[in-house]
């Protein structure tokens, strides 16, 4: 099964019998000076026909702590919005953004890891669309899915230490966060060490759009990534890693995801922290 889809096979599905259910997750990360971005204002000024609006910090994440900016959400919680927004286990799900693909993958990640079947990203997100938009704000049908209890492909902050010196750790930040030049938003600057860089957004073209799944594959094999050894991937909070864990499964290569990212192992000053270009 492919993990995305494009614009034209979207307009395709949806005007067949059996349309995905549709949901809008446009969000973006804002400076800590900047005025916060309102994704539902975006919803509500056009989407998707028949889209439904998922807020990533409220229903794909539970609240700002020690785990991170962007914990796993209580799986309860998630399985009630999910219902809400229409999703149903034997149903396919197309999640989108406005293009960057960071938010759409963090659901995407998120529903596949607690067992739904069939999800995929719009490709490109908003941008790629060509057809028309909608104010229309649609109820939909109450649906079935239930989370498993545990999700798949999950690290922690062991795990994720434990994996960088067995497996391939992938940190999906910015090259000079990974370094440690800049750190905007968390405590101290630096990666976790025995981590490589792998910055997320090489893995798409200049229009958004991902790479083809055999250059995706030569740039995570030049990386380390052989397919002999696990690998996992981590960023700021766990929202763009899990694009890059999009473009692993584009890859053909399965990869876990440490959730609190770098956000929760910068809180805590026991954890070793790795500057500048080498994993050590």
């Amino acid at each position: 099964m492919t993990v995305i889809i494009t614009a034209a096979e979207l307009a395709r599905d949806l005007a067949g019998p059996t349309p995905p259910t549709l949901l809008d997750v446009r969000w973006q990360l804002s400076a800590p000076d900047a005025p916060a971005f309102d994704a539902r204002a975006a919803y509500e000024a056009g989407h998707l026909p028949g889209a439904v609006f998922v807020d990533l910090d409220r229903e794909l994440a539970a609240p700002p702590g020690p785990r991170g900016r962007h914990p796993l959400p209580d799986l309860a919680e998630f399985g009630a919005a999910m219902r809400r927004a229409g999703v149903s286990a034997g149903t396919p799900v197309v999640v989108y953004d406005g293009g960057q693909g960071w938010a759409a993958a963090r659901a995407w990640w998120l529903l596949r890891a607690t067992g739904h079947p069939d999800v995929r990203v719009l490709d490109g997100g908003l941008t790629a669309w060509e057809g028309p938009l909608s104010t229309d704000l649609p109820t939909p049908a109450q649906g079935d899915f239930a989370p498993l209890p545990e999700p798949a492909g999950v690290l922690d902050a062991d795990s994720a230490a434990q994996l960088a010196g067995s497996g391939v750790l992938l940190d999906a930040r910015a090259g000079e966060r990974y370094r440690g030049e800049v750190e905007p938003i968390d405590r101290v600057g630096g990666h976790i060490p025995g981590a490589l860089s792998a910055p997320t957004m090489e893995n798409v073209g200049p229009d958004g759009r991902f790479l083809p799944a055999a250059d995706l594959r030569d740039r995570f094999k030049a990386l380390g990534v052989s397919g002999d050894a696990p690998v996992g991937v981590y960023c700021g909070s766990g929202v763009s890693a899990a694009h890059e864990a999009l473009a692993l499964a584009i890859a053909g290569i399965p990869a876990a995801l440490y959730v609190g990212s770098w956000s929760e192992w910068s809180n805590d000053p026991s954890r070793p922290v790795a500057v500048g270009p080498d994993p050590r």
